[in-house]
């Protein structure tokens, strides 16, 4: 039975019957979660990839809030939308979304990302297939049977949301190859997992990003929004994707600004890194940087690395090379600037004097999973419309 051909009804209620079940469950899913935290510890899993498996009552309620969002929004398959751009003669055109068909998901930890990841899916129509991390095998296992139990309830087919074993390596490299049969992966963890995935696969990949953003502090900007648009990206529980971990300053900010910026980031728990120059004009400050690299990756801990330019522009280039381009940002005052930031960044979102935060919850809008930073099938925002595709239909009378 595929998703697509049953009623937007059947897939709300399905949903709603998912984030109920999640919150029965939630003792169940627990218990799961501490083996596997366990096991992990016992196995010497790296502290960040704790914290994304850590589960919390406050987070499965999250997950189940998403669920219950999604049964309330519209149905995104078969809108119909005009195509004014293109017309044939004595013809109506116009075009529907559609379901993508079958996607995967390949994620660290986070156990209650397969969640999200299932109701986004049932939402839009599509099948699902999770390949967790063997850090959260317990865990992910409750929680998709947790859901499975939830469809049958609703009689949809439980075969559209499966789960791939962990404890199988090679499995894998085995799925993303299964391009006739898997219409899009996607990869969500750090650096190392998703280019695995880009390197190995055939078939279509939405790639995702996490940390790595940047910052540029014009003169013109405050001190106070630069402080809180840094400490404020860092909040996102579990995993800050689009925390900022490096600041170009401008030569001819106000070096007493500079200071008392630093000092309020050391005294929330920063390690402070820098360029040569600032780190010989400020010893006690910074820690030097050792390898070029680190401009170019993601710290995903509490530390922010500095550097001077020369300009706006100087600042542009140097964010377009380095930068994850996912979400970079803006402080200034200068409404001519932040057009010419605006449009020269060449990353998926620009924030200007706004927190890059990121919250799979918005208050407004879809849900989502994460954000990518490709130019192929979608950029940006992974949402319910990341997850569809459209079908164009010319409509014709026969001869004339």
């Amino acid at each position: 039975m595929s998703l697509a051909a049953l009623r937007g009804t059947q897939r709300s209620h399905a949903l709603k019957l998912m984030a109920e079940a999640l919150l029965a469950r939630q003792n169940d899913i627990l218990e799961a979660n501490t083996l596997d935290l366990e096991a992990s510890r016992e196995m010497a899993v790296p502290d960040l990839v704790l914290d994304w498996l850590k589960l919390t009552p406050e987070r499965l309620q999250t997950a189940g809030q998403i669920l219950q969002r999604l049964s309330e929004r519209s149905d995104p398959i078969q809108q119909v939308l005009n195509l004014p751009s293109y017309q044939v003669d004595d013809c109506q055109t116009y075009c529907q979304f559609m379901p993508l068909g079958v996607i995967a998901l390949i994620y660290e930890a986070l156990p209650e990302l397969g969640a999200i990841a299932a109701g986004l899916c049932i939402r839009s129509g599509n099948s699902l297939i999770l390949r967790g991390g063997t850090e959260a095998s317990q865990s992910n296992q409750v929680i998709v049977e947790t859901l499975q139990t939830a469809l049958e309830d609703a009689k949809l087919p439980i075969d559209c949301l499966q789960l791939l074993p962990s404890e199988q390596g090679g499995l894998t490299s085995e799925l993303v190859m299964l391009d006739r049969y898997i219409n899009l992966v996607i990869p969500y963890g750090r650096t190392s997992l998703v280019q695995q995935v880009v390197r190995q696969a055939t078939a279509p990949v939405l790639r995702t990003a996490i940390g790595n953003c940047y910052l540029y502090w014009s003169p013109s900007g405050s001190l106070e929004m630069a402080r809180w648009m840094i400490l404020d990206s860092h909040q996102s529980v579990p995993d800050a994707v689009n925390a900022i971990e490096k600041v170009l300053i401008h030569r001819q900010q106000s070096v007493s600004s500079l200071v008392m910026l630093w000092n309020a980031l050391r005294d929330k728990g920063y390690q402070l890194r820098g360029e040569a120059d600032l780190v010989q004009q400020f010893p006690d400050l910074f820690m030097p940087i050792t390898d070029s690299s680190d401009w170019r990756r993601s710290y995903l801990n509490h530390s922010i690395t500095f550097k001077v330019v020369e300009s706006l522009e100087d600042a542009i280039d140097w964010i377009n090379y380095h930068s994850s381009g996912h979400a970079d940002c803006l402080v200034t005052e200068s409404y001519q600037e932040s057009r010419q930031f605006a449009t020269d960044i060449n990353s998926a979102i620009t924030y200007i004097n706004a927190s890059p935060r990121f919250d799979r919850n918005p208050k407004r809008g879809s849900p989502t999973l994460g954000i990518s930073n490709q130019k192929g099938h979608r950029r940006g925002l992974i949402n319910l419309e990341a997850l569809t595709t459209v079908k164009h239909i010319v409509q014709g009378n026969g001869i004339v």
